[in-house]
């Protein structure tokens, strides 16, 4: 690359003649000069003699890299050669290759298309009707009274007496003694079935700690809590109570209470706390467990 570098490039070798030959007519025109000049001049010259030495050495090793380079392009060739050798083994490799895959794939379409004759070939099978699921029902028991229980048991009883009536002659006091004997029974039937009518149900309460949150630390407290203990409804009991620091200065108001799940919603224990819109910010369901 630097020989042809330097081909290409114009360069004046033979300048430092060109330039003596000026100095000597130069020195013919203005006549003889002194010691210093001669001096001077022969400094001049002897820089001039290791420049042209320079000169004269770089042109004897450009000469020598020429003949370097004379060899280069044959091991360049060499090396190019190689390679494209190198190259023609791997195209004829991956030409295999390719043939491979190519007698693969008609492998397999052959036996898609023998696949799909063989389908089309075979009607496919009716799909069964959907049969409709109907839930499961669980047989319904009736719960009967002991009351009802008994008069079953009483009417046929009394049918028997009325059929013994016929017969004994002498039954009467037993007969009164049994009517007397039911009546008392379903007297106290009677009670215990409206008693039992009068018991309350199994009511599901729950368990709710809130967080009263203010607007900021000047805000009144006890004013909160007071506003929070004035909401009545009906399955709302309200418990204790209690401030929890939060941070720079700020206290919340931690307030347990009671409810009824059918009666009283978080939803509207919410709506009812922030409805006190000077004291409140917000409200949070700290903790809900079911009683």
């Amino acid at each position: 690359m630097a020989v042809d570098y330097f081909k290409h490039e114009k360069i004046w070798f033979e300048k430092y003649k060109y330039d003596d030959a000026e100095r000597r007519y130069y020195e013919q025109m203005n006549g003889p000069v002194g010691s210093s000049s001669r001096q001077q001049e022969n400094g001049a010259s002897t820089i001039l003699r290791d420049i042209a030495r320079a000169r004269e050495n770089i042109q004897k090793s450009l000469a020598g890299s020429a003949s370097t380079t004379s060899s280069g392009p044959a091991g360049d060739q060499n090396e190019l050669l190689s390679r494209i050798s190198h190259l023609e083994v791997e195209n004829q490799n991956l030409r295999s290759v390719v043939a491979d895959l190519q007698t693969a794939i008609f492998k397999l379409e052959s036996r898609l298309n023998a696949l799909e004759k063989s389908s089309t070939s075979h009607q496919p099978s009716p799909v069964p009707p959907t049969q409709k699921v109907e839930p499961f029902s669980v047989p319904s028991k009736k719960v009967e009274l002991p009351s009802a229980s008994l008069a079953k048991k009483v009417e046929p009883a009394a049918a028997e007496e009325d059929d013994d009536d016929d017969i004994d002659l002498f039954g009467s006091d037993d007969d009164e003694e049994d009517q007397e004997a039911a009546k008392v029974r379903e007297e106290r039937l009677r009670q215990y079935a409206e008693k039992k009518a009068k018991k309350p149900g199994l009511i599901a309460k729950s368990s709710i700690l809130l967080d009263v949150k203010p607007w900021d630390d000047e805000t009144d407290m006890a004013k909160v809590e007071e506003c929070v203990r004035s909401i009545h409804m009906d399955g709302l009991v309200w418990g204790a109570s209690k401030l929890v620091p939060v941070g720079y200065g700020i206290k919340k108001l931690q307030i347990q209470c009671v409810v009824e799940d059918d009666k009283v919603g978080t939803d509207i224990l919410e709506e009812e706390i922030t409805k006190f819109e000077d004291y409140v910010q917000s409200v949070d369901i700290a903790a809900f467990n079911k009683i």
